[in-house]
């Protein structure tokens, strides 16, 4: 009776064993298939760049095809809303910016909350906004700028690539900061409008991505004042940070990050968690970063979650400060 206990046992020991073997085998798997990158605005742009880059270095990494899929339109929610209703099974991810934490607070009817509605995986990078002025204008420094400005109030117009982005929220800041209270802002319909009518002297001040802005900058066509980082840019070491001229307060960067739908599991997500923060270093390790102005950001999901809230908790202060009215 004891030896067929026994025998019992050991194969019962020896089947949890094959199964639990079998379970880390089936995870250790992940992934096996295609990952979709989702990107929530139009090809060309500063986040589709950083995504193609990451996504090479993750299908080198990972020996898994990773796809991008530009799925472009209303402030970034329409991809968004793509990979919200995607299995949730670590295959389909959104790679996008600052722009998506913030949707409820510009838009009157957002489809989704960004915080709850979706799964945190990985900050991976981050980058500083440039301020350029027309070049027909006199100031050549910040503080010359804020000057000018608060003279005539009249003469000088902000102009806003879209509503809710890094570069209206970094310009409400520069207002805060500058107690510009009377600085007209004008928003456009993206970066290249508006950058056209700084240049062309229809407005006088623009703060955007700085890739996207610095080459009409180096060309004379915008002068450029200052950027929004701590520290001076490694794609533009002559541009001074907003800091060393005078105004510590005007720190404000846009960041990337990837996000999974909401219930993937947690394994997946930290084994994404890994495979991002693994194509980035080897990125960073190649210089290739450096070429789109972003500085690598390697952090914790949890910390990611409450940089997530610090930012939401920031843009809401300023927008309401500033009477917006989401629509």
């Amino acid at each position: 009776m004891m030896k067929k206990w026994l025998s019992t046992l050991t194969l019962s020991l020896g089947a949890a064993g094959l199964l639990a073997g079998g379970a880390a085998q089936a995870q250790a798997k992940f992934p096996e298939q295609m990952i979709r990158i989702v990107v929530p605005f139009a090809a060309g742009g500063g986040v589709d760049q950083a995504a193609r880059l990451i996504g090479r270095q993750m299908q080198e990494n990972l020996k898994v095809p990773v796809i991008i899929d530009n799925r472009g339109g209303a402030n970034g929610t329409v991809g968004g809303s793509a990979v919200k209703n995607a299995p949730a099974d670590g295959y389909t991810l959104l790679f996008s910016a600052t722009t998506h934490v913030l949707s409820k607070q510009v838009m009157a009817a957002a489809p989704y909350d960004p915080v709850t509605d979706f799964a945190p995986v990985a900050r991976v990078g981050e980058a500083p906004l440039l301020m350029v002025i027309s070049p027909t204008l006199a100031p050549q420094k910040l503080g010359e700028v804020v000057a000018a400005a608060k003279a005539q109030p009249d003469k000088w117009t902000a102009a806003l690539p879209a509503m809710g982005a890094p570069s209206h929220l970094a310009t409400l800041l520069f207002a805060k900061q500058g107690q510009l209270s009377n600085l007209t802002m004008i928003p456009y319909k993206g970066t290249a409008p508006a950058l056209v009518d700084v240049a062309g002297g229809h407005a006088q001040i623009l703060m955007d991505s700085i890739v996207s802005i610095l080459p009409m900058a180096k060309s004379g066509k915008v002068r450029p004042i200052a950027v929004t980082s701590p520290r001076r840019s490694s794609i533009a070491p002559d541009i001074p940070t907003a800091t060393e001229l005078g105004m510590p307060g005007l720190v404000y960067l846009t960041w990337y990050g990837f996000w999974a739908p909401k219930d993937t599991p947690a394994d997946r997500v930290q084994a994404l968690h890994k495979a991002a923060n693994d194509a980035v270093a080897d990125l960073v390790k190649a210089g290739a970063l450096a070429s789109l102005g972003i500085e690598p950001v390697n952090e914790s999901i949890e910390q990611f979650r409450k940089h997530i809230a610090a930012d939401v908790a920031q843009a809401s202060d300023l927008l309401k400060g500033a009477g917006f009215k989401p629509e």
